[in-house]
């Protein structure tokens, strides 16, 4: 006799091992290699390899517009983090992808300098 609990214990079930399925069950060997803000974006000549997982294939789609940071990614594909930081480290070796640091915020500037150079505008420009 089944109850009206195990539909969702299935549910879950599911949920669990869906990431685990598309990682082959593997975890990231280096946690720091991705973070949330890392960008990718498609190779401009990617390799021509063996047919590619649904999930690569739809990375790969996702990133072919330009660069994408791997939390915008995850959002995107409504994959867990971990699983899109290991299938861009796949993609990326396969020479799919490509991967480069955020870019850093600006220092901040002397207010000194900006007065000045607003000072010199004004006296040039009126």
């Amino acid at each position: 006799m089944t109850t009206s609990d195990e539909p969702d214990l299935e549910h879950e079930a599911a949920e669990l091992v869906r990431p685990y399925v598309i990682t082959n069950g593997r975890d990231l060997l280096d946690a720091s290699d991705f973070s949330l803000i890392s960008l990718v974006t498609v190779h401009e000549e990617p390799p021509r390899t063996k047919p590619l997982d649904p999930e690569k294939l739809s990375l790969l789609e996702l990133c072919s517009g330009g660069f994408l940071s791997v939390a915008e990614i995850a959002g995107h594909t409504r994959l867990p983090v971990g699983v899109v930081k290991i299938l861009v480290s796949d993609l990326t070796q396969e020479g799919h992808l490509r991967t480069r640091a955020p870019i850093p915020s600006a220092q901040l500037v002397d207010r000194q300098i900006l007065e000045e150079v607003l000072n010199g505008l004004q006296a040039r420009f009126g």
